[in-house]
């Protein structure tokens, strides 16, 4: 019995390798970071590719022409969170139409009807699956949103 199943496998590697070579799948990491975006508040990358997938970093209202927050309204601050997002998920050579899954930070739960309002014109249907997280982003922020997209 022991031989029939070393000789199985023997043929079973012989038959998934390429002139007697192994096949050997690897994806590279790449960092990337959109041209004209604000800079990382941190040691992180804004957008991380790895093979057909990237993951972007969250996003807070900051202006990239002039580096200030904008903090005119909460819904102000969405819109420029939502632009910022859709700068970093162009820059990782997608669309927001191939967004699968956000992660939205939010300092109060009383906003999440207005935030609603402005995120649902960002995303065609079917909008992607998301989670909505009540916590402070940093920097005095309300909303900060992250996500994880196809290529």
């Amino acid at each position: 019995m022991y031989s029939l199943r070393l000789s199985y496998l023997e043929r079973y590697f012989r038959w998934q390798s390429i002139a007697d070579q192994p096949m050997i799948y690897s994806m590279t990491r790449e960092a990337i970071v959109a041209p004209n975006s604000p800079p990382a508040g941190g040691p992180y990358s804004p957008i991380i590719r790895y093979g057909n997938i990237a993951f972007i970093s969250g996003q807070v209202a900051i202006n990239p022409t002039t580096g200030q927050p904008v903090r005119d309204s909460f819904e102000a601050e969405t819109h420029q969170v939502m632009l910022n997002l859709r700068m970093q998920v162009e820059a990782a050579g997608s669309s927001m139409d191939r967004v699968l899954k956000t992660t939205v930070f939010l300092e109060d739960m009383d906003n999440f009807a207005r935030l609603n309002e402005v995120y649902k014109d960002y995303f065609p249907e079917p909008q992607p699956a998301r989670s909505t997280i009540q916590a402070a982003p940093p920097g005095g922020y309300r909303v900060e949103v992250e996500a994880v997209v196809a290529i």
